[in-house]
């Protein structure tokens, strides 16, 4: 390669370099979720972020990756705005900029579905992603606002996948209503975890798949 064609590539804009993958991450804030669960989600996400199957994946995607919080209708915020993985730094700082992501909202109701639609419009920002991705995590189902399922046709329309973290707290099989109401595309799955104190382990498990190539296909 020509000195002219490397300098050309160094001064090339991070918004024009190729992107494998868009992921949004959007995290439940309801009331539902005390402050020492917030932790918990907020930490253990950075921490997977960090573990080196996830980086490794990202950087090799050159993904770009934004944070939501949401919970009751209209209160659905892009806390994070979009980072471009270029290196392990990039992964890092991301890591470090959610766990210092302060909290938006303590006493309001869950919305899944507004959820899915500020993470919808979002992927306009970055569309020339190949594979765009909402990674949903929650403690329980829909109580406000549309349903989950509504937002079918604009996630086939736009060719995006959601996948779902089901916090499990109550006999309320989170999992099977995740399954049925939320999850869609070619691929997506659900993971549950057995309360907030096994999220940390399920969030790694859940980017460890979402990152790399998904081998399951169940599209809904």
């Amino acid at each position: 390669m020509s000195r002219l064609a490397i300098l050309a590539l160094s001064l090339w804009p991070a918004s024009a370099l190729p992107c494998d993958l868009a992921l949004v991450l959007a995290v439940d804030v309801s009331g539902s979720v005390d402050e020492q669960e917030y932790r918990v989600q907020m930490d253990g996400l950075a921490t997977a972020l960090r573990d080196g199957i996830v980086t490794d994946a990202l950087v090799d995607q050159k993904a770009r990756i934004t944070l939501v919080q949401w919970s009751g209708s209209s209160r659905q915020v892009q806390s994070i705005p979009w980072t471009t993985i270029r290196d392990a730094s990039d992964v890092a700082g991301l890591a470090n900029a959610i766990e210092s992501d302060p909290r938006h909202w303590r006493n309001y109701s869950t919305a899944v579905g507004e959820a899915l639609a500020l993470s919808i419009d979002l992927f306009e920002e970055v569309f020339d992603c190949k594979r765009r991705v909402i990674d949903v995590s929650g403690d329980g189902i829909s109580n406000e606002g549309p349903l989950p399922a509504t937002f079918r046709p604009f996630l086939r329309a736009q060719n995006i996948t959601v996948n779902a973290l089901a916090i499990e707290t109550d006999d309320a099989d989170l999992t099977a209503w995740f399954f049925e109401n939320l999850i869609h595309g070619e691929g997506a799955f659900v993971i549950t975890a057995a309360g907030f104190e096994d999220y940390p382990a399920q969030i790694r498990r859940k980017l460890q798949r979402e990152t790399t190539r998904q081998i399951s296909k169940a599209t809904r």
